[in-house]
């Protein structure tokens, strides 16, 4: 060995701690820690997945029909934008901002490059809106909210010298407001180009919303099984009547399956939907 060049010795000790390093930290540190995790975690370990193939507990789950629409006797998740709904291969947010106010419309009979029908697009206050609303219509509440209009789209305003247009309802759409600040309010013509004008999103009167905020806005996944416990005190009385329960017994059931606060102080109490609607399904 002494008579090898330096050279090869560098070499054969690098070949030496790479193979003792990847039986350490490649094979014998992975078993132990999987042994542990195992033994003392195991449902965790294993993707928290519940008895009779329903999913993974820590995944949510859209409870909708064929044709998109809620189906009754469940509790509803949050909305999703990760893919079609809590896909956990496209998880992630829509990523539009509290700015994003302004629709596009489309335009009867445009088609896209693939030949399809242009559908517009829908800004992220006018997707709040008209979440809102259908859930007020769902739950027997009021779905209004500030900013939106009574028809489920942003009360926002373009605003020119001699007209106001409100942008996100298209013609023939009577403008949520005849007149503001003197000038006429006109509805939008889908294809129109009023990027000139002034942006003015407009309150209202609402008060505060009867529909919670998690009701209406995605989480940062796109995943999150959770809903607030103000969301699930909504839906409580459907659900109830749905499946003609005692509301009692369904509010009893939301307790059981609430979360508290992370180590009692970070975040709040959370219900999750997937476990409150088997432990439904089982009662």
């Amino acid at each position: 060995m002494d008579a090898m060049p330096g050279w090869v010795r560098q070499h054969l000790a690098a070949l030496r701690a790479v193979v003792v390093l990847t039986v350490l930290l490649g094979l014998i540190y992975p078993l132990v820690v999987t042994g542990i995790a195992q033994v003392l975690f195991h449902g965790r370990a294993n993707g928290s997945m519940v008895e009779g193939g329903h999913g993974s507990a820590l995944i949510g789950q859209l409870f909708t029909g064929a044709d998109g629409r809620p189906v009754r006797k469940y509790f509803q998740s949050r909305p999703s934008a990760a893919g079609h709904g809590y896909d956990p291969t496209a998880s992630g947010a829509s990523n539009l901002g509290p700015e994003d106010v302004v629709d596009v419309l489309p335009v009867p009979g445009a088609r896209d490059e693939k030949g399809n029908p242009d559908k517009g697009r829908q800004s992220l206050l006018t997707r709040v809106c008209a979440r809102s609303k259908a859930i007020g219509e769902l739950e027997g509440v009021s779905g209004a909210r500030p900013y939106c209009t009574p028809d489920g789209v942003g009360a926002v305003l373009k605003v020119f010298p001699d007209r106001a247009v409100s942008v996100n309802q298209g013609c023939p759409a009577v403008p949520f407001v005849a007149v503001y600040q003197g000038v006429r309010v006109v509805c939008a013509r889908p294809g129109a180009d009023y990027a000139a004008g002034r942006t003015v999103p407009v309150r209202g009167g609402a008060g505060a919303p009867a529909v919670p905020a998690d009701a209406v806005t995605a989480s940062g996944s796109g995943l999150d099984p959770h809903i607030s416990v103000a969301y699930a005190d909504l839906q409580a009385p459907r659900v109830a009547r749905e499946r003609g329960l005692a509301l009692d017994r369904v509010r009893a059931l939301i307790d059981e399956h609430t979360t508290g606060r992370a180590l009692g102080f970070m975040g709040e109490p959370a219900v999750n939907v997937l476990e409150l609607n088997l432990a439904l399904d089982r009662s």
